[in-house]
């Protein structure tokens, strides 16, 4: 079994600077176990982009940071190639996407033409330019924040977009002990600019390929397959978990039991993961963008209910 230590000094240190909702932090760092992306949708000035900041800092590897506009153009995300009249050749230069840690700000204020740019990236961990396909470096993970989309400027995020996020997750407001702690600390102008990196890039891969590790028995992988089937039958969905879906809800169990120090998966590491996982894959019948979400969550609550879980 991995030495849980270093994933418990990452915790603490991105908490040192994100003083707020503790399952998010650990929800970020399923994640990033996972080989996966994470989408935090909240209201402005709930600590967002101090969260994706705060993970950066954490880790010995490259970040870059994207801040999604209307005029922003896949380009800018991929890279570009620029003309040398010395050589007369073209060279490509490497956009912000060739970094470990990209954080796209307020994603879903870039149009959805710029949006896709990310596409194959978050698939396949790799850009297609000049006629090359350009490797990423590994790790990998793209950490996408956006605003409620009834906030004026914001522009819907595709379904195929959306499926390529591991987890979707919200913050929520802190507590009155964490408010207290945020206007006492100020911590995105002093811990977060104080913050020391507590793990290097080729640690996170280690930590990766032993989430590949965590045993699954059987049971859970046919419970996991039982609630999808449940999804795909389900009167009030018009779509259900695809197969994709239930791959990133085994791989996010894994990375969880990981987390918790186990070499082994167990039932609520499948159900926790369950909602962030599968809300924003599952289509309802009476599709709005609006309030899909509260619809999906509420019909996958159902189906834990329905669908017995493992012993």
């Amino acid at each position: 079994m991995t030495d849980a230590t270093p994933l418990h000094r990452l915790r603490d240190n991105v908490a040192s600077a994100y003083m707020g909702n503790v399952q998010a932090v650990d929800r970020l760092l399923v994640c990033l176990l996972a080989r996966g992306h994470v989408l935090i949708e909240d209201v402005p000035g709930v600590g967002k982009t101090v969260l994706a900041n705060a993970l950066a800092r954490s880790i010995d590897c490259t970040f870059s940071r994207i801040q999604c506009t209307p005029d922003l153009l896949p380009s800018d995300i991929t890279g570009v190639s620029i003309y040398h009249r010395d050589r007369d050749a073209f060279e490509f230069r490497n956009g912000p996407v060739f970094a470990n840690v990209v954080l796209a700000d307020e994603i879903n204020r870039a149009t959805p033409r710029t949006q896709s740019a990310l596409l194959e990236a978050m698939a396949e961990g790799t850009v297609s330019a000049e006629g090359h396909v350009l490797q990423l470096p590994a790790p990998f993970i793209v950490v996408a924040t956006q605003n409620p989309y009834e906030f004026e400027g914001t522009y819907f995020l595709p379904e195929n977009q959306l499926d390529r996020f591991l987890m979707r997750i919200s913050l929520g407001y802190p507590s009155p002990d964490d408010e207290s702690r945020i206007i006492h600390r100020q911590p995105a102008r002093t811990a977060l600019r104080e913050l020391r990196p507590v793990i290097a890039g080729p640690a996170i891969l280690e930590l990766q390929d032993a989430v590949d590790r965590v045993r699954m028995e059987q049971s859970l992988v046919d419970y996991v397959i039982s609630l999808a089937a449940a999804t795909r039958s389900h009167e009030e969905l018009q779509v259900g978990i695809s197969p994709r879906g239930s791959l990133a809800l085994a791989q996010a169990a894994r990375a969880t039991a990981l987390l918790a120090g186990r070499d082994h998966c167990v039932p609520e590491d499948i159900v926790s993961n369950v909602l962030p996982v599968c809300a924003h894959r599952v289509v309802s019948r009476t599709y709005m963008h609006q309030g899909d979400t509260l619809t999906t969550r509420r019909i996958l609550q159902q189906v834990l209910e329905q669908v017995r879980s493992p012993a």
